[in-house]
């Protein structure tokens, strides 16, 4: 069996993290290097590396983990004032920990392009 990623040990307990939201198929929670005054990370529990070799059978998923950040963004209060995803994707797009995971960012003037 191939080892947990980051994400998966934080789905599964193993590792700690300031969890604000949870469902059969996500977890949303503070980023712990966070690059705006709110950072937030919408990672699904089935462990998907990046969204370039997501399948069909993950569309529900997708589609659910995007619908959660809207209800996180109305939940925490910044929708009207604005806010940004992203997704990284391979080294190059920035990814760090091979499952992906939506980054909610927000509580400040975010400029473009970003880095």
């Amino acid at each position: 069996m191939a080892d947990k990623t980051l994400f998966q040990k934080i789905a599964d307990r193993e590792i700690p993290a300031n969890i604000i939201y949870e469902d059969d198929l996500c977890l949303c929670f503070h980023d712990v290097n966070p690059q705006a005054p709110v950072h937030l990370l919408v990672v699904p529990k089935k462990p998907i590396a990046r969204i370039a070799e997501a399948s069909a059978e993950d569309q529900n998923t997708l589609g659910h983990l995007l619908l959660i950040v809207q209800k996180i963004a109305q939940q925490e209060g910044f929708t009207n004032a604005g806010f940004r995803t992203v997704i990284n994707n391979g080294s190059d797009g920035g990814e760090a920990v091979p499952h992906l995971h939506i980054h909610i960012l927000a509580g400040r003037k975010l400029t473009w392009p970003p880095g």
